[in-house]
């Protein structure tokens, strides 16, 4: 499959669309990160001579630029200068480790990278790994040496940069790390498709009719709250989106739990986007209560799988405002729960806490069996398959991967679940997370575990894994969070368990913590806890 081939195609893009608010109300307050505060004339021009900046260090349209970026208002303006000017974002997250850093920015080709005075010194070893040389430019001053894109970007021309040619049909326009093995990095090539899925849903009416996994649904009167990463597809798509509308867009530099409560307040935010374990962290906060947050409209909820308990408990505190929102790297949208229809439909039918919603327009979703062809029937269980205008071209440079992932435009998500009657879908696990266990092998699936282990008392966080075992293979050890001061005693958790799902699911071991290691993108680091302390000794 080609999937950087430049050729003719749409004439507007969706820094296009973005633009059409920024040349209007000039004066309209549209970026904030703490003190820094942009309007929307003052955003345009900073743009645009980033933009002139880039294309002075030789990049041309259809080159790769890796931004290794932290949460920033200059990280949303540089990204929109790439492909202001045509060229390919590659998002270069900050959790790997040197290897698969330097393979990333080789296998994307990335003429240029642009880092975070923060993450100047892994960002310089990347590249000096990389047999492409790609210019190494920093968001400000560094001890590095790399050259200053801020400054370079002060002397440059405020007017938009000329002679950008539309981007092509099945032209990889925005690259996306997703795991991969080590020193051979998955990366999720996206057309400007995606893009166009964006800006439908804010010109396509009425907008509460259509499901989203996306935050800002009322073009202009939004806040919206950007608190994952920049660099991985929740927080670009939201800040896109919020753009695309022409809302605020408030960039959150770290989570901590106060420290948003404080910025939702105050920024009187509308809409964001949070992983589970940020919303738990803020129903555990003490300020977290009841009337908190008035201003509050939307919160989806996604990135990982959601306790149905703890979801009902975050409707109790902010009121009926919670979305669930289900994608992933290579289909950034695929499911979607709309607030107003998780509080009604939920309050007639309990199960649907566990659903991550019906498809999202446009989009179709089939399970299929184990060989990935035949359709399954309603409430069986097989792998995710998914059709639709958000899944990626491909793995990017790697035909072979992109074989097995594809089919006939469906993709294999890897994850199971099943669909019931009326198309709502059903997460029961990763395919690579399923313990194999028992006498006679049967399945144990660790989101249904976890989920439960989330209605104990004095259980804030769980995750649960197989661990070998000479009798059957695998089995299974579980890692509880627990409340300050709670008294969670493990056999009696081994009991609930059993009475609630059954022997197979009963646990060999249960580790106590006092908090679970996650992710950058903040979800439970299962890879952490498999290397520290899986046992079953």
């Amino acid at each position: 499959m080609i999937i950087n081939e430049r050729q003719p195609s749409v004439s507007r893009t969706y820094v296009d669309h973005i633009l059409e608010h920024w040349y209007k109300d000039e004066d309209v307050e549209v970026l904030v990160q703490g003190a820094q505060r942009l309007t929307r004339g003052e955003a345009r021009r900073r743009l645009f001579r980033l933009g002139h900046a880039l294309r002075h260090q030789g990049l041309e349209p259809g080159d790769g630029v890796g931004l290794f970026l932290a949460n920033r208002v200059d990280s949303v303006l540089v990204q929109l200068a790439v492909h202001l000017i045509g060229c390919r974002v590659v998002f270069l997250p900050p959790e790997p480790g040197p290897g698969e850093l330097a393979a990333l920015v080789e296998q994307s080709r990335a003429r240029a990278v642009v880092t975070d005075p923060l993450f100047a010194q892994r960002a310089a070893d990347a590249a000096a790994r990389s047999a492409h040389a790609p210019v190494l430019l920093s968001l400000g001053p560094c001890e590095q040496g790399c050259a200053d894109l801020l400054a370079l970007a002060a002397v440059c021309p405020e007017a938009r940069p000329e002679g950008v040619p539309a981007p092509g049909a099945d032209e990889a326009v925005t690259v996306l790390y997703t795991g991969g093995t080590l020193g051979r990095p998955k990366l999720a090539a996206h057309s400007h498709r995606l893009y166009d899925v964006l800006v439908d849903l804010v010109e396509d009416a009425p907008q509460e009719s259509r499901p989203t996994v996306f935050p800002a649904m009322n073009p202009g009167s939004d806040r919206v709250l950007a608190s994952t990463l920049l660099t991985h597809g929740s927080g670009h798509l939201t800040s896109v989106q919020a753009l695309v509308t022409g809302s605020a867009l408030v960039v959150l530099p770290e989570f901590e739990a106060g420290a948003a409560l404080a910025v939702l307040r105050e920024e009187r935010i509308t809409a964001t986007m949070f992983v589970p374990p940020m919303l738990y962290a803020l129903l555990d906060h003490p300020e977290c209560v009841p009337g908190a947050l008035p201003a509050l409209r939307r919160v989806v909820v996604g990135g990982a799988a959601t306790s149905p308990s703890r979801l009902q408990q975050a409707v109790e505190v902010f009121g009926p405002v919670l979305s669930q929102g289900y994608g992933q790297s290579e289909a950034l949208g695929i499911a979607a729960f709309g607030a107003e229809d998780l509080a009604t439909e939920g309050a007639r039918r309990p199960e649907l806490w566990r659903s991550c919603g019906r498809a999202i327009s446009d989009t179709e979703i089939e399970i299929r069996a184990e060989d990935g062809t035949a359709a399954l029937p309603a409430r069986q269980v097989g792998e995710v398959c998914v059709r639709g205008e958000t899944v990626m071209l491909g793995y990017y440079e790697d035909p072979e991967r992109t074989a097995e992932a594809l089919h006939d435009g469906w993709l294999r998500t890897g994850d199971m679940g099943y669909l019931d009657a009326e198309g709502y879908l059903y997460l029961v696990d990763r395919a690579k997370d399923i313990i194999v266990t028992g006498s006679t092998s049967d399945n144990v699936y660790s989101r249904v575990l976890e989920d439960f282990l989330l209605t104990l008392p004095g259980v804030r966080n769980a995750a649960a894994l197989g661990v070998p075992d000479e009798e059957f293979g695998e089995a299974v050890q579980i890692f509880l969070a627990t409340a300050e001061g709670a008294d969670v005693d493990p056999d009696e958790v081994g009991a609930a368990v059993t009475a609630e799902l059954g022997e197979l699911y009963t646990p060999r071991k249960t580790v106590l913590l006092g908090k679970l290691p996650t992710t950058k993108v903040g979800k439970v680091d299962k890879k952490v806890l498999r290397a520290e302390w899986a046992s079953v000794s």
